[in-house]
């Protein structure tokens, strides 16, 4: 195994935190922390790393997790209702309606018309939330898909496949195998910034960093790429509690 996650029972460096997730990686040369968007703090640790020493960690960069704790509060989204009257997608210029069916039955979604999704069968909170993720996944890919294809030009190299993922922190990715991993969260922004989105990971396909070349090749695709980057970073803030949690 890659990762083993445990919760450790030391107090959170902050009362603002709801709780200290430890993962232990393989792949970790030290320690490193995070603060998740639900104000949890996760800290990656080598393997056989001592609580203590995990704990002195916490300690020392407290100031630090603390700012990114009121900026998590910042950002905080308003719960509402769940399940939602409706999902609104700017990313893909569409609102579809939620009909909740009920009936017996495994819980399962379908389009009864444009616009409207019926969601019949017996299930949880969990369990509606799952079948709403996977809605989203299927309907959006192919969607996606087009979109980011459509951006590629002549000449650009590498880009091979795309990879839908429902993160809590990255908007998306890249590997060196062309792979562009890109955040379902996207499709709760506006267009602008989701099409700002695509173009930034197709640029690391050239430029696997963010130098300064990187970013003369991002803006001659996207010239208002500071103002969508800005609104790219706040804008979790759209983005439903239900589809991260």
């Amino acid at each position: 195994m890659l990762f083993e996650q445990r919760q450790f029972s030391f107090q959170t460096p902050s009362p603002a935190a709801t709780g200290t997730e430890v993962r232990f990686s393989v792949r970790a040369r030290r320690l490193s922390v995070r603060v998740l968007r639900n104000a949890r703090v996760e800290v990656v640790a080598p393997p056989r790393t001592s609580t203590r020493r995990i704990a002195e960690f916490l300690s020392l960069h407290q100031p630090w997790i603390e700012r990114q704790l009121a900026r998590v509060r910042e950002l905080a989204v308003e719960v509402g209702p769940f399940p939602p009257a409706a999902l609104e997608l700017p990313a893909l210029g569409e609102r579809w309606k939620i009909h909740l069916a009920g009936g017996a039955g495994r819980m399962r979604i379908r389009e009864l018309t444009t616009g409207v999704l019926q969601v019949a069968g017996e299930g949880d909170h969990a369990v509606l939330q799952g079948v709403l993720r996977r809605w989203l996944m299927r309907h959006a890919k192919p969607r996606i898909a087009v979109a980011l294809a459509a951006l590629v030009r002549e000449g650009d190299p590498g880009y091979r496949r795309l990879s839908l993922r429902c993160q809590r922190s990255r908007w998306g990715s890249c590997s060196l195998r062309g792979t562009i991993s890109l955040n379902i969260a996207m499709l709760f922004q506006r267009s602008e910034v989701a099409q700002y989105l695509m173009v930034h990971e197709l640029m690391h396909l050239v430029h696997p960093n963010h130098s300064a070349r990187f970013w003369r090749a991002v803006e001659a695709r996207c010239p208002e790429w500071r103002t969508l980057d800005r609104e790219l970073t706040q804008g979790w803030r759209h983005v439903p509690p239900w589809l991260i949690t």
